[in-house]
C-alpha cells in the first residue's frame, strides 16, 4: 500500500516562506511521477509543481519563480520550498504520486496517490 505523508505546513506573514515535505512509503519511489497540488476553500484543486522521474520539473505559471520542487531519492521524500508567500497561496497542499508515468501531470486525475493535505495559512 502506497502511503503519503505531508509536513512543514503553518502560518507564516506575507513575504515569508515555508518547506514541505512529503515522505512516500509502500512503493518504488523512484520510478514514479510526484506532484504537488492545493485547494482553497470553496475551490477546485489546483496544480503547484510536478517532477518526473526523469527529473524533469514543471510548474504552475503563477508560482514559477517563487516555489522550488526538488526530491531526495535517497529519503523518498520531495519537497516544496515556498518563498514570497501571499495571502493567496493560503490553501491545503497536498502531495501526489502518479505511477504510470502520464502525460498530464497537471491534472490531478492523473495521480493514483494522495496524501492527507498540510494547511498553509499566509497572513496579510
Amino acid at each position: 500500500q502506497v502511503q503519503l505523508v505531508e509536513s512543514g505546513g503553518g502560518l507564516v506573514q506575507a513575504g515569508g516562506s515555508l518547506r514541505l515535505s512529503c515522505t512516500a512509503s509502500g512503493h518504488t519511489f523512484t520510478s514514479y511521477t510526484m506532484g504537488w497540488f492545493r485547494q482553497a476553500p470553496g475551490k477546485e484543486r489546483e496544480f503547484v509543481s510536478a517532477t518526473r522521474r526523469s527529473g524533469f520539473s514543471t510548474y504552475s505559471d503563477s508560482m514559477k519563480g517563487r516555489f522550488t520542487m526538488s526530491r531526495d531519492n535517497a529519503k523518498n521524500t520531495v519537497y516544496l520550498q515556498m518563498d514570497g508567500l501571499e495571502p493567496e497561496d493560503t490553501a491545503v497542499y497536498y502531495c501526489a504520486a502518479d505511477r504510470d508515468d502520464d502525460y498530464f501531470i497537471r491534472i490531478p486525475g492523473t495521480y493514483d496517490y494522495w496524501g492527507q493535505g498540510t494547511q498553509v495559512t499566509v497572513s496579510s
